[in-house]
């Protein structure tokens, strides 16, 4: 199956399902996430954040509410629906394997259960071009189950379930350096904590100076 059909198919799952969605996750405490990408972000606050796969809305609000500037992202046309309405924030409609972002734009991005949808034949350019809409120094945060780099459906949604060695040499090979991982939810023994979170700087190559 080609990528844009594995996309749209995941997508077509949660435009069924997003009432059910909301419902289900409204009242979920990531604030633990968020709370690790804002003091990663080293620019003077506020800040310009892309939630990626920003569903709808329940981050984009808090971030707003913050005193943030965020901008949500989704290919579910009606998360994109119910977020703009939700949060009062401006929101794109895009799939994640056909990103269109303005370039040095964003001080961080926010990926909080989200690019593990991604097909890993995909994964190379989607973080090449959420690298791209970063300013230099900028922050990735990323939640994803974490897994033993298997990837496949999941009942109708895809997924690609990664180790910590494999996402950090992903990431790396995209330009980021490591701020910090962990396992969620915290406290708990490792086998009991299927969540593998992180925080990425964008990093960018020094250019030689014209002579």
């Amino acid at each position: 199956m080609k990528i844009e059909a594995i996309t749209q198919t995941t997508l077509r799952h949660y435009e069924r399902t997003a009432e059910q969605f909301f419902a289900g996750t409204i009242d979920h405490d990531v604030s633990q996430n968020i709370a690790a990408l804002l003091e990663a972000i080293e620019a003077p606050a506020p800040y310009r954040l892309l939630d990626l796969g920003c569903g709808p809305g329940r981050d984009l609000k808090t971030f707003k509410t913050m005193g943030h500037e965020p901008i949500g992202i989704d290919g579910s046309a009606k998360f994109v629906e119910m977020a703009r309405g939700y949060s009062g924030c401006e929101v794109w409609q895009q799939d994640f394997v056909e990103l269109d972002l303005p370039a040095a734009f964003f001080d961080g991005v926010y990926a909080n259960a989200s690019l593990f949808h991604v097909p890993s034949a995909a994964l190379p350019k989607v973080l090449r071009d959420l690298h791209a809409s970063l300013k230099t120094g900028g922050v990735l945060f990323s939640s994803n189950p974490r897994g033993d780099n298997s990837e496949g459906w999941n009942g109708p949604r895809y997924g690609s379930y990664y180790d910590y060695e494999t996402w950090l040499r992903y990431l790396t090979e995209a330009g980021f350096a490591e701020v910090q991982h962990y396992y969620r939810p915290s406290g708990l023994p490792r086998e009991q904590q299927p969540w593998l979170a992180s925080v990425w700087r964008c990093v960018r190559q020094r250019t030689e100076a014209s002579t």
